[in-house]
């Protein structure tokens, strides 16, 4: 069994026949499920907005502080875990990407800027007066949960993308991505690289897949991203190399291996040079 699990909807949703959302406050979250203080991954969209008490929320070996205010955007497979005080409250949303592309059609939630790049922040943080604005959103959703009104789909997915459209304002505000002509390459790329950069770490590779070429995706990487193409994926490389190193099931040279580095001395070499120290001494350091 593995240390760090990946959960789906179907976990939290034991009671009910939904498999493709979930909805909560934080702290009835809590009360069922105090596993998810743990590192952990889900293979779902996870939206969490904090409106009291404080404390840590690590994503993927980044830490951000938890505050009122707090909105944490998690996609897919990123892993995270957290600690909290005992006056935490707040709302929760688990979905799926299918029945958000499904319900709207002509949009995807990969769209929303914050989903857009693998590269961008998983947290936005409210003022007072856009918490205050957005509070009655998520009240609403825990609201239409508890009915069975007709339409009460309906009126769900149309509070979420609300919420979406609303904090899609506020990450525009104080993030530069925003609507680019790059950023639908930048999203093929970066789907291409999630499929092959166990196999692949060739930046030649990509340009050529992707029909353009090298020089081109590397003007693409830098004005979206900050980062030459190769910077990217080593930076994915090396992610799920530390995600691996938390799992003691793994030993250092089956996750080089595992990534595609037969030498396992150039990995370890690889892995000091982008963190500042080896796989060991990593894994030592995150150890419980």
């Amino acid at each position: 069994m593995k240390k760090y699990p990946i959960y789906s909807i179907e976990q939290f949703n034991c009671n009910s026949v939904n498999s493709d959302l979930y909805i909560n406050t934080f702290k009835n979250h809590l009360l069922n499920h105090s596993f998810v203080e743990k590192p952990h991954r889900h293979n779902f969209y996870l939206l969490v907005f904090f409106t009291n008490g404080s404390g840590i929320h690590e994503v993927d070996f980044d830490r951000f502080d938890i505050r009122p205010g707090s909105v944490f955007v998690l996609q897919p497979g990123q892993m995270h875990h957290w600690i909290l005080s005992e006056d935490i409250e707040g709302f929760i949303v688990f979905y799926a990407a299918e029945m958000y592309n499904l319900y709207f059609g002509k949009k995807t939630i990969d769209e929303y800027p914050f989903y857009f790049s693998v590269q961008n922040s998983p947290e936005i943080v409210l003022e007072k007066e856009e918490t205050k604005s957005i509070l009655p959103y998520f009240e609403n959703l825990i609201a239409e949960m508890q009915t069975n009104k007709v339409l009460k789909r309906d009126k769900i997915m149309n509070l979420l993308d609300i919420i979406h459209i609303e904090l899609a304002r506020k990450y525009n505000e104080i993030n530069i991505h925003g609507t680019h002509s790059y950023n639908i390459k930048v999203k093929n790329f970066e789907t291409l690289l999630e499929k092959k950069y166990k196999e692949q770490k060739s930046a030649a590779f990509y340009a050529s897949e992707l029909n353009i070429t090298l020089k081109h995706l590397n003007r693409i990487c830098n004005e979206i991203l900050k980062k030459t193409t190769t910077e990217v994926i080593v930076d994915r490389v090396m992610l799920e190399a530390k995600r691996m190193l938390l799992d003691k099931n793994w030993t250092v040279n089956e996750i080089a291996i595992e990534l595609g580095y037969e030498d396992y001395s150039y990995f370890t070499r690889l892995f000091k040079k982008h963190t500042t120290m080896t796989p060991t001494n990593f894994r030592l350091l995150k150890k419980d």
